[in-house]
């Protein structure tokens, strides 16, 4: 019986408790109730259109990517060539020729009597060329670096014959008509045949800590090529003009956080400024935002403001560009200019400077992005000749004095990008004289 009651109690309870709620509902203003569901389907619709405006940023990145390897493709001749190494073990594992294959390639239909390598490294190139070409009478090898100088010099001690005199010079290739008039003088009058430029660095080089060259090795803040030179990365950072020290991170590293890094290599002189690869590298990990990729973000960071500071070290820009004139103005009649590049900057000067050596001028069209304007007329012939010789030309730049054999750049195929890290961002460009 105490059971029953306590249940009509209850339910007694409940009744009273949902009719006073209903009693507060119903006193509420209809306004309010309006504003409660108001806001409620204002929530869902704001969390709607987030959902929508994400999707299509999605959409628009992805579109944009698409866009941006199509552009890519269509800015460069990917190679076709199987992927070689040189033959034998004529070159160190640790340092392999990039794009070996698409050299031989383009020396193959020139009569090879002589060939100036101006960045010899461990000869890589140069050994295989030597190799392939039974005519060559006169070889020049040239390197700044001594213990690339050295290497080079023995494998190309290894390759000699009777017939073929060779030049292995510890000089900058700026200085390619001197050295060609101090050591071959009879090549000024008749030209060179070929000419290589290879502008990487070398393993040999990065793999060094005590060069400064690698960001994730400690060593002093050096970075040059020719260890005979005053300049060092060093002299930078802690000496320069707040300015310039500003031009070297944006114009030559890149670097879109230029200005704060610039800010605080300066703010670091107040402490006795910095000596050694760690100590920027540090730096430039504390300055990079977490959100910018981890460790991948700082050390892209990192390789961005190395590359900056070594070529103003070096001054590589300009010395490549005088460079590419002088080596212009030896070449043979039927003579071949290649040069491997493998940053923007390098494939920008290469690009422009064959075109003025040419006489070609630069034009905007539409403000979609240049072309060019010949000063004399192209010679079709010639284009047509050449196609038909080598199938390895597929589009060319021509004028009364040269041709420019690669309209677009040629790049590694995809086996050697896989195979070859250092080799993705090569890119070839071929110039011949007429």
């Amino acid at each position: 019986m105490a059971g029953v009651i306590r249940a009509k109690q209850l339910f007694l309870c409940s009744s009273i408790l949902s009719s006073n709620n209903n009693k507060v509902l119903s006193r509420l203003p209809r306004r309010s109730i309006n504003v409660i569901a108001g806001n409620l389907n204002s929530s869902e619709t704001k969390k709607k259109e987030k959902e929508k405006r994400k999707r299509r940023k999605e959409i628009e990145v992805e579109k944009a990517t698409a866009e941006a390897v199509v552009n890519k493709e269509k800015r460069r001749t990917r190679s076709s060539r199987e992927y070689e190494l040189a033959d034998g073990d004529e070159v160190p594992s640790s340092h392999v020729p990039v794009m070996l294959g698409e050299v031989l390639d383009i020396f193959s239909s020139v009569r090879l009597r002589s060939f100036v390598d101006c960045t010899l490294g461990a000869a890589g190139h140069s050994s295989s060329i030597i190799q392939s070409h039974s005519e060559l009478k006169n070889f020049v090898g040239m390197d700044v670096d001594p213990v690339a100088r050295k290497l080079g010099h023995f494998h190309i001690d290894s390759l000699m014959h009777p017939t073929l005199k060779a030049s292995i010079v510890l000089k900058n290739f700026k200085y390619i008509k001197s050295v060609i008039a101090d050591t071959q003088p009879e090549l000024l009058d008749v030209g060179v045949d070929g000419i290589l430029m290879d502008l990487g660095m070398s393993s040999m080089q990065v793999n060094n800590p005590e060069r400064g060259f690698s960001v994730l090795q400690e060593g002093p803040l050096d970075m040059r090529m020719d260890p005979q030179a005053t300049l060092t990365a060093e002299d930078i950072v802690n000496s320069w003009p707040e300015s310039e020290l500003g031009r070297v991170l944006r114009d030559y590293g890149e670097e879109s956080n230029w200005y704060l890094l610039q800010n605080r290599i300066v703010k670091a002189r107040l402490n006795g400024g910095l000596h050694s690869t760690g100590e920027l590298v540090d730096l430039i990990r504390g300055t990079s935002p977490a959100s910018r990729g981890g460790r991948q973000g700082w050390i892209k960071t990192a390789t961005r403001v190395f590359q900056g500071l070594r070529i103003a070290v070096n001054d590589e820009l300009k010395t490549l560009q005088n460079s590419l004139y002088s080596s212009f103005d030896v070449l043979a009649p039927g003579g071949r200019l290649a040069v491997i590049s493998f940053h923007s900057l390098e494939d920008r000067v290469v690009k422009q400077t064959f075109l003025d050596i040419l006489g070609f001028q630069r034009e905007e069209i539409n403000g979609e992005g240049s072309s060019v304007k010949p000063e004399r007329q192209i010679e079709e012939r010639v284009e047509k000749e050449l196609k038909e010789k080598e199938e390895w030309i597929k589009q060319t730049v021509i004028a009364s004095k040269g041709v420019i054999l690669t309209k677009r750049p040629i790049t590694p195929s995809e086996e050697e990008e896989r195979l070859n890290r250092r080799a993705r961002s090569a890119k070839l460009r071929v110039i011949q004289k007429l």
